[in-house]
């Protein structure tokens, strides 16, 4: 074994650690490969050699398998990248037999030992760094490389933290740039890691960056320290882990446009998973009570165990039930379990089919309610290898259908998940769900504190509403105590049950004045950035008079009613009546981005279980509290882009006028689960002043460069530029969480002023993206109305000197300093301009090279000018090769005209969309010239087949050959 010297570096210390957890280090320039290998093919020929006595007995086999592996690699590429990793573990796992046994007879293969055939000692576990692949030369450099039995399973990217503004997620970014630019080496990848020896954050293939996720102990939570991160490798990153994620913590599902994915645990639904596991496999205790908050993963918890359960021999092919109490989140949860591809799964969708399937011992995954055990009387199934899995256990408790399920499988594992706090007088939750064992109550516990801090889910804000809008409980019961003059107290009180809040919530003028004050807030608030809403209603009839009122405001394609529409014998709700396929369709269009459904509105479906992380807002206007209340709210809590910061709730009904009241649980932390708007209000002058006093004694009224020239000399190095990007970063969030917001108007200059010295000094790299985020769409709006500064001014002067006139032009005219700056500001507005051209973007890189190594002292001022002046020649050069603006406008004007005509009732197509469709594609994949080459044609045509046949489905050719002849002239 290679000898590693430890001493401080991240690099270093994870190697360390890998050595003491078992791996076996060595170097990659000792490992038998050449750069274009994928695989160290010796060490993949020995395993199938040391695992298959089939092999061992004619060792010429081995090669027949790599050969097929080999194949599957080299296919690989950016776009099937996700499909070829799931290939992979099917042909290890699924699709593993070879022709090696007695006659050719067909038998299993196993390219690795593990948990479920017992040999994962058998494997070898080797990390190497500094793995170079595809070619010494112009190759690309991977940190840290995990290989078992010669497959990379584990990539690791390393960043050193010369900068606060570097960290794990521009080692994350890169990753990501791997899998577009070598995606071979990803094809049996298990998961990938990024840290710069603070945080560490791990994900699977083809994951963005930004979702990338930590891994905490159960006794450590903690982050920001080579500590922390030495504790996450340490518990994360060991021999058994790695293959037990590798066989049954990865999943492979599609979304609703059959695009592939890649899914890994996060930690708390390994933890989660395992203890259920272990608890069965010892046999005792037979129960245990999961709370994990919600949003963090319930669901795939549920859905890891039981493929884990189902495939260890051990458990000698165990029945799993995963029960709800909803038809919806049964419909959901099976819809989760098909879309993964999970085997041997059926569905309880009547008490007959349950009643059968646990007579006649049928050995699945089967997914029912908890209704549906009403009617049972008796045992249904004595066995001891059930396991039955409940969700949101605490509503499935009440009256006696838990002690209806302990009937029907007496000696079956009960184990109960919650996304709510249970509190201790619920009673029969906890005799139903927990053990005695579990000091706290729960077998395991992720709070709202852990899934905020890991990014899990997103805080809530409340935002209470004008005091006219509000339900006036007094003035209704005064003018209830009229209505009902002279009836007893009983008859009184009846009544009241029947008719005090519908008097109110009926009102038709109060639901005009929501539904107006909900028009100008989802206007004003919601859809600038992009994000989308629930208005939660009283009851059905409710339901039809708001979505009435805002179909004046809004127009009717803007919302639409998801409702239950069982027991309508008048028929009032038949526009609203959907199969659970149509629903799906409806709310695959609400997920969408593109889709001009904005708004659903409902009175009791999709409060819970309901996943769709572009949901932001919800409009509350029905009194809820406790359970119903925290479920309900946590629809807008799902973590979606960088500019999604928190969910919001707009309160009409007052709940939250006392928070500790509407949300009574013994869990302390439950009473912070929602902050008053009021509160981040009172923020927003303390953090402008903070950001402020970097530029003390700075004129922020002079426009021009010279205003932004004297602001960057009060952040003179990279330390000082993130500290206040840092700073802005907390004022932008607060900003964009209130805006629009009349308090925001005295403050407004300063805050403009500010965020353009922030752009003026952010990185044109690219990196630092967890301090130099991007800006939210209101802070983009206010500041491009007020844009005076930071914009592109040719100086023909400079840009025409020979760089031996450039020491004279100094002399003459003013300092290096002075006059690097300004062309340094004037560059950077170029690059901004085009920051999505990979032509820009590597300029961008450049500029941002030559301002570091001018703070680190290697080139003086004048030379740092010669080399900005050569940049700013390409970047001159570069602009003279884009298409002018005014060109693209008439093509799209153009393309408009087209598919107006086309449009018809058959056709709805929405005109704008598809054209900003086109547009947007063809300007990614066009280049210069690229009318003059048949392969720039045919990629043209590719993408504008992509969005007018496939997206929009017009297969109209005519159509197709005037819209690619306006494309050809135009762009």
């Amino acid at each position: 074994m290679a000898v590693f010297n430890e001493d401080n570096t991240t690099e270093q210390m994870i190697i360390s650690t890998l050595v003491k957890n078992g791996w076996e280090y060595i170097p990659a320039d000792q490992l038998d490969r050449d750069e274009s290998d994928v695989m160290v093919e010796s060490m993949v020929r020995g395993a199938l050699i040391r695992l298959n006595p089939e092999i061992a007995e004619d060792e010429s086999r081995a090669d027949e398998v790599i050969y097929k592996l080999r194949t599957l690699f080299l296919s690989a590429n950016a776009h099937n990248l996700v499909t070829q990793n799931e290939i992979f573990k099917q042909q290890v796992f699924e699709k593993n037999t070879y022709p090696f046994g007695e006659d050719g007879r067909q038998v299993s293969i196993d390219f690795f030992g593990t948990e479920s055939n017992g040999k994962l000692e058998k494997n070898q576990y080797v990390v190497t760094n500094q793995w170079v692949y595809p070619k010494k030369e112009g190759g690309k450099r991977l940190d840290i490389v995990l290989l078992v039995n010669g497959f990379p399973f584990v990539i690791g990217e390393l960043k050193t933290p010369v900068r606060a503004a570097v960290t794990w997620l521009d080692g994350a970014q890169d990753i990501n740039k791997y899998e577009q630019s070598i995606p071979q080496m990803f094809v049996s990848n298990v998961f990938n890691f990024a840290t710069e020896g603070k945080y560490y954050r791990y994900g699977s293939v083809c994951m963005p960056a930004a979702k990338y996720g930590p891994w905490h102990t159960t006794d450590d939570k903690s982050d920001g320290s080579l500590a922390a991160v030495r504790i996450s490798v340490k518990d994360m990153l060991t021999k058994y882990k790695v293959m037990d994620l590798f066989q049954f913590f990865t999943l492979y599902a599609a979304d609703s446009k059959y695009r592939k994915y890649k899914v890994i645990a996060r930690y708390q639904q390994y933890e989660g998973a395992n203890m259920i596991i272990g608890r069965v496999r010892a046999g005792y205790p037979k129960q245990g009570l999961i709370w994990h908050f919600q949003g963090s993963g319930k669901s795939y918890l549920m859905e890891f165990a039981a493929v884990k359960l189902r495939m260890l021999p051990d458990l000698k092919n165990p029945t799993v039930i995963i029960v709800d109490d909803r038809l919806d989140l049964e419909s959901q949860i099976t819809a989760q379990f098909h879309s993964s591809d999970v085997g041997n799964l059926e569905s309880a969708s009547t008490r007959e089919q349950l009643m059968t399937m646990l007579r006649q011992d049928i050995r699945k995954i089967i997914i029912t309610t908890i209704f549906r055990f009403q009617e049972v009387t008796g045992e249904l199934s004595p066995r001891d290898n059930i396991i039955v899995m409940v969700d949101e256990c605490h509503r499935t408790q009440e009256g006696d259908l838990g002690i209806k399920m302990r009937t029907a499988l007496p000696h079956a594992f009960f184990f109960g998940l919650t996304g709510t706090p249970i509190n201790r007088l619920d009673k029969n939750t906890f005799a139903t769900f927990g053990a005695a064992e579990d000091r706290s109550g729960y077998m395991s516990k992720y709070s709202f504190s852990d899934s905020i801090r890991d990014h899990a889910t997103l805080p809530l804000i409340f935002e209470p509403v004008p005091v006219e809008l509000r339900v006036d409980k007094d003035t209704m019961d005064r003018e209830f105590d009229v209505l009902t003059e002279g009836l007893s107290e009983f008859d009184k009180a009846e009544l009241s049950k029947r008719v005090n809040m519908k008097a109110i919530m009926y009102n038709d003028a109060r639901i005009h004045k929501v539904c107006a004050h909900i028009a100008k807030h989802f206007t004003e608030k919601v859809r600038v950035n992009g994000y989308k809403a629930q208005v939660v209603v009283y009851d059905r009839p409710c339901c039809l008079k708001y979505k009435q009122e805002l179909d004046k405001l809004l127009g009717e394609n803007c919302s639409t009613i998801v409702m239950d529409t069982n027991d309508d014998k008048a028929d009032e709700y038949k526009a609203y009546r959907r199969t659970k396929e149509e629903e799906a369709k409806v709310l695959d269009r609400f997920r969408d981005a593109c889709d001009p459904l904005e708004i659903v509105i409902v009175t009791a479906k999709l409060l819970t279980g309901f996943d769709a992380p572009i949901l932001q807002v919800m409009y509350l206007d029905k009194p809820m509290k406790d359970h119903t209340l925290l479920q309900a709210i946590c629809r807008t809590n799902r973590t979606y882009d960088e500019g999604k910061t928190n969910g919001l709730i707009v309160d009409y009904i007052g709940i939250f006028d006392n928070v500790a009241k509407a949300l009574d649980f013994d869990e302390g932390s439950m009473k912070k689960v929602i902050t008053n708007i009021e509160e981040v209000k009172k923020q927003i002058p303390a953090l402008l002043r903070k950001c402020l006093s970097y530029f003390m004694g700075v004129d922020r009224t002079v426009d021009g460069w010279e205003g932004l020239m004297a602001a960057q000399e009060c952040l003179p190095t990279n330390k000082e530029k993130d500290k206040f990007a840092a700073d802005y970063q907390v004022l932008n969030r607060a900003w964009n969480a209130i805006s629009p917001d009349p308090m925001l108007a005295a403050i407004q200059a300063d805050y403009v002023w500010l965020t353009k010295v922030y752009e003026s000094v952010k990185p044109t790299s690219g990196c630092g993206g967890l301090i130099w985020a991007a800006l939210g769409p209101k802070t983009m709006e206010i500041v491009n109305s007020n844009m005076d500064v930071g914009e592109i001014h040719e100086d023909e002067e400079i840009l025409s000197l020979d760089a031996e006139l450039i020491d004279v032009f100094i002399e003459k005219n003013q300092s290096a300093k002075k006059a690097a700056k300004k062309v340094e500001i004037d560059l950077v507005a170029r690059i901004r301009k085009h920051s999505d051209d990979p032509k820009w973007m590597r300029l961008g890189d450049k500029l941002e090279k030559l301002r570091e190594q001018h703070e680190q002292g290697l080139i003086n001022s004048i030379e740092f000018l010669k080399m900005l002046l050569e940049l700013a020649k390409e970047a001159a050069q570069a602009e003279k090769e884009v298409v002018p603006e005014e060109e693209i406008d008439k093509g799209k004007a153009a393309l408009t005209e087209l598919f107006n005509g086309v449009k018809n009732n058959n056709t709805p197509i929405i005109v704008e969309r598809i054209v900003t469709d086109i547009d947007e594609i063809v300007k990614i994949v066009r280049f210069d010239g690229w009318q003059n080459t048949t392969g720039g044609k045919q990629e043209v045509k590719k993408a504008l087949r992509s969005v007018v046949w496939v997206k929009y489905k017009i297969k109209d050719k005519e159509v197709f050959d005037k819209a690619y002849s306006y494309i050809e002239q135009y762009y």
